[in-house]
């Protein structure tokens, strides 16, 4: 928009008000005693009433009575008239709130910064100036409220400027009575009471302004009708709760004058925005003058009477702030600030600033272990309103013309690219979830549910098992949950529920809930319970589960347990538990499970995410879990030992199921054996044969901690990492098991082979069924010696038709190729440019990709099996496996560098 002065920024100016500035203002527009917390500083919920920031534009930092026309600062707004600051009346003004204000400005630097919208000649009547004026906090220029102002400078027209656009009327409904009606009497005091605000303007107080502007004597405040008009609102509409309104404007119309009586009526438009309806309301006098007109503001008129008792802090209160969820920890004062505050929980940590310390003063503890999980509120912060389970299942279930009818607004279309997208189906689906009777799975996580009913909900008769019997799964995480009472009291009215999610609330005093105690019928029928996120002890947990019959899995991960206490011996679920999940917690031994031997039906155990790193700790003994038990999930754990793996199947005598990933142990199985890591490769005057292994010899680390489990765990696993487990599998696992004992043994002494053996417990079982493999241990030369220098060479080949030839020399190591290939060459009579030599190293590599069965899909073809041997009964071996060759490239690099030992087999082709 242009125009002359549009965009004109005035002088920013400091404002700043106390408590008792608070006190006063909202005495003077008409709190009464049922409103204590905007009219006692002690009151826990005291606060500002929202409409204070348009008074702080006249106020400004004054601590006492002003001159006000000499506080009139005459601003000299570009390509516009100086107008006469002493003629001026509010003409409109709209309030948007931001931000709730704090119950004083003490320490802390608040300003008003005011841009020009319009200016616009209204003729001989005079000028109308439009300003938009936010309150903002200077260091962080945060905006706490936003002024949208009219102001006439009233006979100071004519100077040939725009008229200015249509102004936007919202004129009340037709034909319609007033939802509300109030009235207010005023008196001779009242504009005397009402400028102590700081609008100290003569028009107010005295006679002979009024008169020489043609009002015939004093005239209350435009601002005073105003603000009292939006306090019987809030009080009548919104619950006295400053939280519940978001907008708020009118037209000064006409004067007021002292004795006049003011009336209020107000329509509801069931119109919505979000949710917040659209209020329409005019002002008149006793003489059916409107004073007010093109009354509008937002306020969420459903949460009337909830402020007064969510704001009642309790320790251990669950509270929504803007959405996120906390738990009321401490109330009281904190050293080096003023008022009281309330120590928060939050239930995302990342929200927090502390863990209840604050400057070295220890003012509560959080039950998480977050070091960033607490933070100060003030008790006047406004509250999101707690539902009910019935007002939540209808809110978020009803169909979006239903919504329209109870005054909600309907979903909003989803635009991409500015085009809006077609809902296929979707109509058919919100129907079928509106018919509430319907349902079998209900969802009402992040809801705000508090309670079971309303008090207004029980007078009228509802009951949930009328509207929702047939309800199976029900998920109420993330609520404002406290007691377990509410959960029994629906849950009762469910006779066909079979599953129930109560995640992410915080209970308390658990054990002496006496409904929980008696309420095995309520939760007769439920076999799967979640507790998951809820900070509740074991013993809590358990007392909880005793009361569900039926029950038979059960999730208790993310509650920071890092041991179990005994179970209840008479508990039903110690018998019919099938699954139990304890995922994200702290245990760091199996003994810390020692408890849940005694479920004697388990048969899942999940355990994912702990600390585990032991089967026992110095104090106690190995566990043993039922035999029922045949999954376990320890991924994502540490354990690092292969000794741990070992001792699996004394803890777990049932076990066929087992995840290990994501272990140190399972990214790096050299990590608990000294001495077994590969022999370095050779360099690039080497290559291998085949492609079939890797440089590290044919597998990567996790393929190599697969084939070593599969291998140390008995024959009874049968899927492990989610993979199936086949015969040839196995076999595999356990030749490249033995194949790594082999190496570890031969890189230690013989006088300490026992320590080697004692750490693989399936070394003779593996002996047995593969046989004796072959120990080349290197033989322990001095260097000195003609011998430590000279490598013992077997050549052998099929050059000629003559057949196989093997021939033994002595090579010394400092030969280069090129000399061993003319020594070969000598010997079998080729040219030395004719010969091609092969290393035989003599061990043997599984074939990548082992986990695939024998067999596969037919579409393999002969090249892919090219150099790859099934091994045979004489081998004594099974499965796919692979020679591991060396060809001995031409070059210079001696010969004792590509070679290991001092006794190598070297084969002999003509190229």
């Amino acid at each position: 928009m242009s125009g002359p002065g549009v965009g004109f920024e005035y002088p920013s100016r400091e404002v700043a008000w106390l408590k008792r500035d608070a006190l006063l203002f909202a005495n003077s527009i008409g709190c009464t005693s049922e409103e204590l917390h905007f009219l006692y500083e002690l009151d826990p919920n005291f606060a500002v009433f929202p409409t204070y920031p348009v008074i702080l534009m006249f106020k400004e930092t004054h601590p006492e009575v002003v001159d006000f026309y000499a506080a009139q600062k005459s601003v000299t707004i570009p390509d516009v008239p100086v107008f006469d600051p002493t003629r001026v009346v509010d003409g409109q003004r709209l309030l948007e709130f931001l931000k709730p204000l704090p119950t004083t400005s003490a320490g802390r630097k608040f300003e008003v910064r005011t841009k020009v919208l319009g200016v616009y000649d209204k003729g001989k009547p005079g000028t109308v100036v439009d300003t938009q004026t936010d309150l903002v906090d200077a260091a962080t220029n945060e905006s706490y409220a936003r002024v949208t102002s009219s102001s006439f400078y009233v006979g100071q027209g004519n100077w040939g400027g725009p008229k200015g656009p249509a102004t936007v009327n919202f004129p009340p409904p037709e034909g319609k009575k007033p939802d509300l009606v109030l009235e207010n009497q005023t008196t001779n005091e009242t504009p005397l009471l009402y400028r102590l605000n700081g609008d100290y303007n003569p028009l107010h107080a005295h006679p002979e302004p009024g008169a020489k502007m043609g009002f015939g004597g004093v005239i209350i405040h435009g601002l005073y009708s105003w603000n009292w008009a939006c306090h019987g609102l809030l009080q009548h509409l919104g619950g006295s709760n400053p939280a519940n309104f978001k907008e708020y404007q009118a037209r000064f119309a006409s004067p007021v004058r002292p004795g006049d009586k003011l009336i209020l009526e107000a329509w509801k438009t069931g119109e919505f925005k979000g949710e917040w309806e659209e209020i329409r309301f005019v002002v008149k006098n006793n003489h059916g003058k409107v004073v007010l007109s093109n009354g509008r503001a937002l306020i969420k008129t459903g949460a009337k009477g909830k402020f007064a008792k969510m704001t009642e802090a309790t320790i251990g209160q669950r509270r929504s702030y803007d959405g996120a969820l906390c738990t009321v920890r401490y109330i009281g004062e904190v050293a080096g600030t003023t008022g009281s505050w309330l120590g928060v929980e939050w239930d995302d940590p990342s929200r927090g600033k502390h863990d209840g310390q604050h400057k070295g003063v220890r003012y509560f503890t959080c039950k998480s272990q977050a070091l960033t999980s607490a933070s100060f509120v003030r008790p006047t912060r406004p509250v999101d309103p707690p539902q009910t389970f019935l007002s939540a299942l209808q809110d978020k279930y009803a169909p979006p013309e239903e919504k329209q009818k109870a005054g909600q607004p309907a979903p909003r279309p989803i635009v991409f690219s500015g085009k809006v997208a077609e809902e296929v189906g979707f109509e058919k689906i919100r129907r079928q979830q509106a018919q509430l009777g319907e349902l079998l799975y209900v969802i009402l996580d992040s809801t705000k549910v508090a309670t079971a009913y309303s008090d207004d909900e029980k007078a009228k008769g509802q009951q949930i098992g009328q509207v929702c019997p047939k309800i199976r799964e029900l998920d109420l995480s993330r609520n404002l949950l406290e007691h377990f009472d509410p959960v029994v009291e629906i849950c009762a009215e469910l006779p066909l529920l079979r599953s129930l999610k109560v995640n992410w609330n915080r209970f308390r005093n658990v054990l002496e809930d006496k409904k929980l105690k008696s309420a095995g019928d309520a939760f007769k029928g439920v076999q799967e319970l979640a507790l998951e996120d809820t900070f509740l002890t074991w013993h809590d947990i358990c007392h909880i589960a005793s009361q569900f019959p039926a029950l038979i899995t059960l999730h208790a991960g993310s509650n920071q347990l890092s041991s179990l206490s005994p179970l209840p011996p008479s508990a039903p679920f110690t018998s019919n538990l099938v699954t139990l999940d304890l995922e994200f917690n702290q245990f760091t031994s199996l003994s810390d499970l020692a408890a849940i031997s005694a479920l004697t039906s388990l048969k899942s155990l999940i355990l994912k995410k702990n600390k585990i790193t032991t089967i026992t700790t110095p104090t106690t003994s190995a566990p043993v879990f039922s035999p029922t038990l045949n999954y376990v999930d320890l991924s994502y754990n540490l354990i690092s030992t292969w000794s741990f793996v070992d001792s699996l199947p004394s803890s777990f005598p049932g076990l066929t199921s087992l995840r290990f990933t994501h272990n140190p142990l399972y990214e790096n199985p050299d990590l608990d054996t000294p001495g077994s890591t590969p022999a370095p490769q050779q360099q690039s005057t080497t290559t291998t044969t085949t492609t079939a292994t890797s440089a590290a010899g044919g597998l990567g680390k996790t393929e190599e901690a697969y084939m070593l489990l599969v291998a140390r765990l008995p024959p009874t696993l049968k899927t492990l990492n989610f993979s199936t487990i086949t015969a040839a599998d196995r076999s595999d696992a356990e030749m490249f098991y033995l194949s790594r004992i082999t190496k570890q043994l031969a890189s230690v002494p013989e006088t300490e082979e026992h320590t080697v053996l004692a750490q693989h417990p399936k070394w003779k079982y593996l002996w047995d069924t593969y046989g004796e493999p072959t120990i080349n241990r290197r033989q322990e030369v001095n260097p000195n010696f003609l011998e430590a220098r000279l490598i013992d060479v077997k050549f052998w080949g099929c050059v000629f038709d003559a057949g196989e030839e093997t021939k033994e020399v002595k090579i010394p190591k400092s030969f280069d190729i090129y000399a061993v290939k003319g020594i070969a060459g000598r010997l079998f009579g080729l040219r030395p440019w004719e010969v091609r030599l092969v290393w035989e190293t003599g061990e043997w590599d599984p074939v990548g990709g082992f986990e695939v069965e024998q067999g596969g899909d037919g579409e393999e073809s002969d090249e892919d099996d090219e150099g790859v041997e099934e091994a045979k009964e004489g081998d004594e071996k099974r499965g796919r496996w692979v020679k591991r060759e060396v060809e001995l490239k031409d070059g210079p690099r001696q010969f004792g560098y590509c070679v290991d030992g001092l006794q190598v087999t070297v084969r002999v082709e003509k190229r």
